[in-house]
């Protein structure tokens, strides 16, 4: 079977994250005064085959801690979505 896997990685909310405060500053100056704790982050798409949901969601999970995120400054997410054929 064949699975979609969404892997959101965002910075730790206790790391400083530059380029959310260049964005919430580019808002401001174009009048979006009300944004706040702007976070930038990454989503990465991955189709997995694995024999079940359970099992795709784990390979990414492992992907994601040996190279999509770096573990000492993000945090990941994991969704998997199974493709209808």
């Amino acid at each position: 079977m064949k699975f979609i896997a969404e892997v959101k990685v965002m910075p730790l909310k206790n790391i400083l994250d530059p380029q959310g405060k260049a964005v919430q500053m580019g808002l401001k100056s174009i009048g979006y005064n009300n944004a706040e704790q702007v976070r930038v982050g990454k989503n990465i798409e991955l189709v997995i085959e694995a024999e079940n949901a359970e099992v795709a969601k784990t390979q990414a999970e492992e992907m994601s801690k040996a190279l999509l995120a770096n573990l000492i400054m993000e945090e990941f997410e994991v969704k998997i979505h199974e493709i209808n054929s």
